[in-house]
């Protein structure tokens, strides 16, 4: 998957995979339950689940724990990403895990597609792409850091967008969004094509 160009995006800068460790935190999962992203998700038995910009697939692992029936794929355009999900899946197998770097071949496959913690590092080109993954009848659920929350972690709030930000720029993508709502420290967002 090469580099997109970042215009569009809140975040000056990528992610820089010398900071991987922090994906990895398990505090993570106290502020945002992978069960809570699983009840978000809603996802069909036997359902295709692209995890856009999975990083070190700390999430895509985690619900491939809880729900094995799911296909996860988990697609990051950074290699190193990969490369260190690959290492942890080399150590502890998750057979409904499979990685990708491009997301053509996905297109219009997943049921629905999670953009966790990404909304705010995503290009116009990069945005567009996701929703292209979404087939009919599935979503794209966006969460993301919430700009308007007081919150201890995560990137600067002038990094992120407030919900109404974020409703804003994935309805300018050509999504529709069919439900928002606030958690501790994000939004989710459910968006169809």
């Amino acid at each position: 998957m090469p580099h997109h160009e970042r215009h569009g995006a809140k975040q000056p800068e990528r992610f820089d995979p010398a900071r991987a460790q922090v994906l990895d935190d398990p505090s993570r999962f106290i502020y945002l339950p992978a069960e809570l992203v699983l009840d978000l998700l809603d996802a069909p038995e036997n359902a295709r689940i692209v995890d856009f910009g999975t990083g070190t697939g700390a999430y895509a692992v985690a619900l491939a724990q809880r729900r094995p029936d799911l296909e996860i794929v988990a697609l990051d355009e950074q290699p190193q990403m990969l490369d260190l999900l690959r290492a942890k899946l080399n150590a502890r197998p998750q057979p409904s895990v499979e990685l990708a770097d491009d997301p053509r071949p996905l297109e219009g496959t997943a049921d629905r597609v999670l953009a966790l913690n990404v909304l705010h590092e995503l290009g116009d080109e990069a945005l567009a792409e996701l929703s292209k993954l979404v087939k009919p009848g599935g979503y794209a659920l966006f969460i993301d850091w919430n700009a308007d929350a007081d919150r201890p972690v995560g990137p600067p709030n002038d990094h992120v967008y407030t919900l109404d930000e974020a409703e804003a720029r994935v309805r300018a993508s050509g999504l529709n969004v069919m439900w928002s709502q606030t958690l501790a420290y994000h939004f989710a967002i459910a968006a169809s094509a």
